[in-house]
């Protein structure tokens, strides 16, 4: 199971976060380890370089987007290899939604987007979609009818 997918900014701030099957008094702990690994291992790296980290007999593969650092924690059928395909899927839609590495700015500015389009990735802890035309097909905004 995907157990959680973090974005968070160069100061550690969270920008979006999902958690699958952990509990709430357990997420801060995740929050702050997590912030505190990359503030540790992110510092120049290129963009999109994969690192992994074992915690707990879980499994985190991290890298840095742009202004943005992108966490997915998993356990169980997620080990590594796994977790590594689904980040390069996450990086992929939102360089697609941003147009290119986002900076903080553009990456708030495409919250919306971002959050659909994680959400089409991954459900319920699960990795749902990998495609990337379909998930640009599923996560299309129309506007709202003429009344």
């Amino acid at each position: 199971m995907i157990l959680a997918v973090l974005f968070a900014n160069v100061e550690g701030n969270i920008l979006i976060e999902r958690f699958h099957g952990v509990p709430a008094e357990e997420r801060l702990h995740w929050r702050s380890f997590l912030v505190k690994l990359g503030a540790d291992n992110l510092k120049g790296i290129k963009n999109e370089e994969l690192l992994v980290a074992c915690h707990k007999s879980v499994y985190i593969v991290y890298t840095v987007l742009g202004d943005v650092s992108i966490f997915v924690v998993g356990k169980d059928e997620y080990d590594e290899l796994a977790l590594s395909e689904v980040i390069l899927v996450i990086t992929s839609a939102v360089k697609d939604v941003c147009g290119k590495p986002p900076s903080e700015r553009l990456f708030l500015d495409k919250y919306g987007r971002i959050c659909l389009c994680l959400d089409e990735i991954v459900w319920k802890g699960y990795l749902e979609n990998t495609d990337k035309d379909r998930i640009k097909r599923l996560i299309r905004l129309k506007p709202p009818a003429e009344f």
